[in-house]
């Protein structure tokens, strides 16, 4: 195996380069007879989709998805579905200067050290363009667990913090709106700032899971936190994950925090509660700055573009031990 699969009874495997022809998945597991809408995938990965949000890449990909298998007159057939999205506005001339260059913090060294040979247009494979097809799998592990509720906002990015409780946030499209409000200008005049001075900066992200069925997880080696955490990290840009009151563990005594279960954030003994389930995903900067960022298409800041891969990725989890709690159960 090269890492290119996830999941168990609920599988994913990606494919493509950032500059190739077109990326994609093949999805594996999902159950038969679910009703598929083409509109609904194509809403998620618009929300990935690069050159629709202000403040990031000016590449503008449509990002349309083409259902090559697995999808029969609005169903599911129970059989593996493989879905590609085309590059069409690749510009693999940005990157010419780069061939013979390694970018700090990207996979361009450690890629040739490991295989002898790299595509150097866009990161290629190591690109953050592939996580489209987390997207995508998202979508159709949605399917499967539709009474669980994911949700994403930024806490941080830059200097900017919302000051918002997460219980008092009013869910909208804009990402920016959903965690700045009054402030959004602010922040996308700070971003189109960075990107004119070839700069970028990390932030945070935080993560709801609400009506998470009781009892999912597999201890010792497949706690829920545990797959949650790889899951999260696989994401090229994550830096740091944290569950419940996380890092903040560290300064309470267990007094203080077995009074009150929410402060485990969901999950105990690495099995879901039934309790909301917290966590906090950290990003770093776009590696990218100088004028290398000036000459390509870079995001200054990884975060809007990423909250849909985040709560994918957290749904393919989610699905995948949903799946096996049905079987240990006999379902």
């Amino acid at each position: 195996m090269r890492g290119n699969s996830f999941g168990k009874l609920f599988s994913l495997t990606s494919f493509g380069e950032s500059h190739g022809k077109a990326l994609g998945v093949v999805i594996d597991g999902v159950p038969s007879n679910l009703s598929f809408s083409l509109e609904d995938l194509q809403k998620e990965l618009d929300r990935r989709a690069p050159g629709k949000l202000p403040g990031t890449t000016s590449r503008a990909e449509p990002d349309k998805a083409e259902i090559l298998s697995g999808i029969f007159e609005g169903k599911t057939l129970g059989t593996p579905i493989a879905v590609i999205v085309q590059n069409l506005k690749q510009k693999s001339s940005d990157y010419e200067s780069l061939k013979d260059e390694y970018r700090p913090g990207h996979a361009d060294k450690t890629t040739l050290l490991k295989y002898g040979i790299r595509d150097h247009r866009g990161g290629g494979r190591s690109s953050g363009r592939e996580t489209l097809s987390r997207v995508i799998a998202g979508y159709f592990a949605g399917l499967i667990i539709p009474k669980v509720k994911v949700r994403s906002f930024i806490n941080k990015l830059g200097p900017f913090e919302t000051e918002k409780n997460p219980q008092e946030l009013i869910y909208s499209d804009d990402p920016y709106i959903l965690s700045f409000g009054e402030k959004r200008e602010e922040v996308i005049n700070f971003l189109n700032n960075l990107k004119k001075n070839g700069e970028s900066v990390g932030g945070r992200v935080s993560i709801l899971i609400d009506d998470c069925p009781k009892g999912l997880g597999e201890p010792a080696f497949d706690k829920l936190k545990a797959d949650l955490s790889k899951s999260l990290f696989s994401i090229g840009a994550v830096t740091s994950v944290s569950l419940g009151k996380g890092y903040s563990m560290a300064d309470y005594s267990g007094s203080e925090i077995s009074n009150d279960p929410t402060n485990f954030g969901g999950i105990e003994g690495g099995i879901s509660n039934g309790e909301r389930i917290f966590l906090e995903v950290t990003f770093k900067p776009t590696s990218t700055v100088g004028e290398k960022a000036k000459e390509g298409r870079h995001d200054p800041c990884i975060i809007p573009r990423a909250l849909p891969v985040v709560e994918s990725m957290v749904k393919i989890v989610l699905a995948d031990h949903f799946l096996r709690q049905r079987a240990y159960e006999g379902i």
